[in-house]
């Protein structure tokens, strides 16, 4: 088991080395960074849209029907709604459902050109294709996906506000206060810095799954679901690393 780990993490190793080398020709790499950043970014979002939507308003809801009570402000359901979507909703839930999105892409993406030796193909004709097919998907990755969690925070806490203006549970001002009080701005660079972690987990494993993909279609795609459970272990796993050290 732990020769197998150190295996698997030493191939990981050379192929970001390999991967994140000099191109050989600026303009090809440009456009490959710019599509990856399309597929990761903008047909990713859709997705990211509608579950930071709902995210937002079911948390507001749940919130306010544990905390019914004289006792508390109505405004601390805002508060919490605020810091539940910064700290943790965001960044965590949305990180692993890009790891299943686009993790799973990459990885058969990879496989798939492995599989038909089309990466052969590339390395004949004197092509680095570690750095012409892993590096635009990692450095695409850790640009898309943070400014995908800076949005989903955003559309979060509008959601949050439109649940509670629909269902009565508090009123524009007490939301609007519950917001503003006691806001920490570190926790925004706390949910930056775990999106840009988390970034490079998604795009990095899938394509070291793929990339190194032996045999026929039915190792596409296990290597696809490997590639997609390894990477939310490790979102998981890195998330109270760095809860553990920054909070």
């Amino acid at each position: 088991m732990l020769r197998r780990f150190l295996d698997h993490l030493g191939k990981f190793s050379l192929m970001l080395k390999d991967g994140f080398s000099k191109p050989e020709n600026i303009k090809v790499y440009w456009i490959e960074f710019m599509e990856q950043c399309n597929d990761i970014g903008i047909r990713s979002l859709p997705i990211v849209l509608i579950i930071s939507l709902f995210l937002g308003m079911v948390l507001t809801v749940q919130t306010a029907y544990q905390l019914i009570s004289p006792l508390v402000p109505k405004p601390v359901v805002a508060q919490i709604v605020r810091d539940s979507t910064i700290l943790e909703l965001s960044p965590t839930v949305i990180c692993i459902v890009l790891a299943g999105v686009v993790g799973s892409k990459i990885a058969s993406e990879l496989g798939n050109m492995r599989v038909s030796e089309q990466i052969d193909a590339l390395e004949i004709m004197g092509i680095n294709t570690k750095t012409y097919l892993v590096m635009p998907k990692i450095l695409a990755a850790l640009i898309m996906v943070p400014c995908l969690i800076v949005l989903s925070i955003a559309i979060s806490i509008w959601g949050g506000y439109l649940a509670g203006m629909f269902s009565s549970i508090l009123s524009k001002e007490q939301f609007e206060q519950g917001l503003t009080q006691n806001f920490l701005p570190y926790n925004l660079f706390f949910a930056v810095t775990k999106a840009f972690t988390f970034a490079f987990i998604i795009a990095s494993v899938p394509a070291y799954y793929g990339y190194n993909v032996q045999g026929g279609a039915l190792e596409i795609g296990r290597s696809s679901t490997t590639a997609v459970v390894v990477s939310c272990i490790l979102i998981l796993f890195a998330d109270y690393g760095l809860s553990i050290l920054l909070l």
